[in-house]
């Protein structure tokens, strides 16, 4: 595991600068304390930050090949490359270490940039070729690991992580205003776009070459599958196949010169990999768990019960809401981008607790797109199912007088109804999309001031065409639109607040052969009636504890919403409503006045909403105004202690 950076000047007769590219590869010093390497000739320069775990003596970095004819910078585990070696030994490859980079230098050799299309597990990569003059970056699958890149006048720049771009200084860092609605509805940005403008992402399954002869070319090397065939027909048939396919997934993520552990959250998924993954090592398996004082948002009992039934080492540590809050800035910076999901803050606490002890962490993320698991998709299902009488008897005038209806009833049954088939139309962008929006588009325009941002791009646009490309009827759909968006945005979540403790984690669920299986498993067998997550649960259900196997999900809760309205208000006050953030003029003030008091009085929760509006607003000062990260907690310090 590492951190990339590289440049590449688009005029091959100039020289890349050696110190604006240790200025990039060491602002990842956290994704690799273990070592560092640059190499520069000419017009290209690659470097890396090394977090070593597989070869730790040899597999330094940037490595070349037997004759230094090509060149590689390399973030991430290829779990199948002792098994490709030989193939490569017999062609006549000579190895000098025992790392999985070597393993991609050589297979590029013999099979160029489809050398990607060979390789199982995680990975982001940038490779020289000097022969060909030509520049290949490449990413994983599921886009498990970060690539990020920036075309200039007279370079390409790319790395790990944003932050090392902006370090290069040749992007200036400004807000990419029209994705603001996108962030609005969905809190993240689906697609090659990021909040930096002129900063792409290289999107999952793809590569992206270049060189002065050719120019740019992006090439997808894979896609999910285009069909549901082929799967057991029974439930039981389908679990006894998972359950083999997930050990077989868990016992190849376990590659290591070094310590692994576990991340442990009480939920079926990472108890499954606990259990399975038990039986696989020499010693007790090292779990580690987080949770909050607060009972509704504290799992730390399943996650103990879960490490208790594998006899595991297990270590659990409380946030408190202060050092939730504390610790936010940093964590910004870290993301790059505002963080969506409040979980992303425990999970850097337990990362930083687990960085005591090992080097590796597994983790269950994918398995709830894979399998169905959250309440979204069944209640969507439920909504087609019970609407499609509705809509057909119905015109759309009567049922707009319903919506209209269904909004004016009393609290909570108005909110309810505005929630059902009764105030939402047939198809994927009510029903799935806007329905579980944080800021619907329907609500954006009293919440934006540029109304030309309203109509700049479809807020679901990405979403919506990896759901039509999709196989299937609607469970079907809505699983390969999420794994293609949603769970992107938590990989990212994943790798960056891991990697800011110096942890690797690693996604069995999101092996590529056992996604392309699981996938091909109809929605109806995963999600039978009102239960998720059905085949695996069939799957696990003599290794899991029976009170694990069937208690209601709860998802990693984070009581932001309570903490936002009583001692946390201050936060509020400074980021939503403070003098910096309305004189953006990004958002109208008396809606942001209406939402927060609605959210203070109790009489609706905005949680979710405000954290979204403080996370931008903290995103900003750090990146956009250049504020150090220390002082942005400043100007709430004393009126947290005192509020509430």
């Amino acid at each position: 595991m590492c951190g990339i950076v590289g440049i590449v000047k688009l005029n091959q007769r100039e020289t890349v600068d050696e110190a604006r590219l240790k200025r990039m590869r060491d602002v990842l010093r956290h994704r690799g304390p273990d070592g560092e390497g640059l190499w520069i000739e000419g017009p290209v320069g690659l470097g890396m930050r090394r977090l070593a775990i597989v070869d730790v003596a040899g597999g330094r970095q940037p490595m070349a090949n037997e004759d230094g004819t090509v060149w590689i910078v390399y973030n991430g585990e290829v779990y199948n490359h002792a098994d490709l070696r030989p193939e490569l030994e017999q062609r006549g490859h000579r190895y000098r270490t025992r790392s999985d980079t070597e393993t991609i230098l050589h297979l590029y050799e013999e099979n160029g940039e489809r050398c990607v299309e060979r390789l199982q597990g995680m990975f982001a990569f940038a490779l020289w070729d000097q022969k060909r003059r030509r520049l290949l970056l490449a990413r994983d699958r599921l886009g498990i690991k970060p690539l990020y890149y920036a075309w200039t006048d007279h370079e390409l720049v790319f790395a790990s992580e944003i932050k090392a771009i902006l370090a290069g200084g040749s992007v200036r860092p400004a807000l990419h205003e029209s994705i603001v609605p996108e962030f609005l509805a969905t809190g993240f940005v689906a697609g090659e776009e990021t909040f930096f403008r002129g900063v792409r992402k290289l999107l999952p399954g793809r590569t992206l070459s270049w060189s002065c002869a050719e120019g740019a070319r992006e090439r997808r090397y894979w896609r999910l599958p285009a069909t549901t065939d082929g799967a057991p027909g029974t439930l039981e048939a389908c679990g006894r196949e998972v359950r083999t396919r997930l050990r077989e997934a868990v016992r190849s993520h376990l590659m290591s010169d070094v310590p692994l552990g576990l991340f442990l959250s009480g939920g079926i998924d990472s108890a499954g990999l606990a259990a399975l993954m038990a039986p696989l090592v020499n010693e007790p398996i090292r779990t580690f768990a987080v949770g909050f004082s607060d009972p509704e948002a504290n799992e730390l009992a399943y996650a103990r019960l879960a490490a208790r039934a594998v006899g595991a080492e297990h270590r659990e540590l409380v946030v408190a809401p202060s050092e939730f809050f504390g610790a936010l800035p940093q964590l910004v910076w870290h993301e790059d981008e505002p963080i969506r999901f409040p979980s992303s803050i425990p999970l850097y606490f337990v990362s930083r607790l687990a960085r005591e002890h090992v080097k590796v962490v597994l983790t269950g993320e994918g398995a709830d797109e894979l399998f169905l698991g959250y309440n979204r998709y069944r209640v969507t299902a439920w909504n087609e199912r019970l609407g499609r009488f509705y809509w057909a008897l119905t015109s759309r005038a009567v049922r707009g007088k319903v919506k209209r209806l269904a909004r004016r009833l009393p609290r909570p049954m108005g909110r309810y109804a505005s929630r059902t088939f009764l105030a939402l139309e047939p198809g994927p962008r009510e029903l799935f999309y806007e329905n579980f929006a944080i800021f619907p588009t329907a609500l954006q325009p009293q919440l934006l001031s540029g109304p030309e941002l309203l109509t700049a791009r479809d807020p679901y646009a990405e979403g919506l065409r990896a759901y039509e490309e999709a196989p299937g009827g609607t469970l079907e759909r809505m699983s390969h639109a999420d794994l293609q968006t949603y769970l992107v945005e938590l990989l990212m979540k994943q790798d960056q607040m891991s990697m800011a403790a110096s942890v690797e984690s690693r996604v069995p669920f999101l092996d590529h052969e056992f996604v392309e299986r699981v996938t091909a498993i109809p929605g109806g067998i995963k999600l039978r009636g009102w239960q998720t997550k059905a085949v695996l649960r069939a799957a696990l259900r003599d290794l899991v504890p029976r009170e694990i196997l069937t208690r209601r999900k709860m998802g990693f809760p984070v009581p932001v919403g309570p903490w936002l309205r009583d001692r946390f208000w201050p936060v509020v006050c400074e980021f939503v409503l403070g003098p910096r953030a309305l004189a953006r003029g990004l958002f109208q003030p008396a809606f942001l006045r209406r939402l927060t008091a609605e959210h203070r009085a109790r009489t609706w929760e905005h949680g979710l909403r405000l954290w979204l509006l403080v996370n931008l607003e903290i995103w900003q000062r750090i990146f956009v105004d250049g504020e150090d990260v220390a002082d942005v907690m400043r100007p709430t310090e004393g009126r947290c202690a005192s509020s509430g």
